[in-house]
């Protein structure tokens, strides 16, 4: 029973573009939000590459050479700066994969956020706020990397520039 259901987890993952929740997939199996979280582990172990992002779990299907993947380099604080940044960069059709901080005693530490839209940006946005987290580049005075998909590199420069008229982008 218990190898089926991760089977069928992992058909799910892997039929869906966007990311699943636990607590979605507790409620299919009817088990605990724990038990798929031990699931999930489970078939980490085994090699299969499941993302965990504040949306849910999945599994990507693109392979990451055939994508128009970029990187951004921003500075800022607060969280209507967090809303505004993910607005400038999901609004020109970017796809925000993650947020990167590099530590000084750490290293880098990277966190998936798959923020494709005002929704999936809103339902992040909230959960900060409402767990009143500290945003990951708390740890580096407001210093981050996101990496995103951008359709084309016309939109990428676009944001480039939004970015640095708000005053986000960091230079190189």
């Amino acid at each position: 029973m218990t190898d089926e259901r991760r089977k069928n987890i992992l058909d799910i993952l892997n039929s869906n573009d966007e990311p699943i929740t636990g607590t979605h997939l507790a409620k299919k199996f009817n088990v605990s939000r724990q038990v798929i979280v031990q699931d999930i582990a489970v078939l980490r172990a085994k090699g299969i590459n499941i993302m965990a992002t504040s949306n849910g779990y999945y599994i990507s299907k693109v392979d990451k050479d055939e994508r128009n993947i970029k990187t951004v380099l921003c500075k800022h604080e607060g969280y209507e700066s967090i809303e505004e940044e993910l607005r400038i960069m999901i609004d020109m059709g970017a796809k925000v994969l993650d947020v990167i901080v590099i530590h000084p005693v750490y290293g880098e530490i990277r966190c998936p956020l798959m923020v494709n839209s005002r929704y999936d940006m809103d339902k992040f946005t909230k959960k900060v706020k409402d767990a009143k987290a500290e945003p990951l580049a708390s740890l580096t005075d407001g210093e981050h990397i996101h990496t995103i998909e951008v359709p084309n590199d016309e939109v990428y420069e676009i944001i480039l520039k939004k970015l640095n008229e708000a005053g986000f982008l960091v230079e190189d």
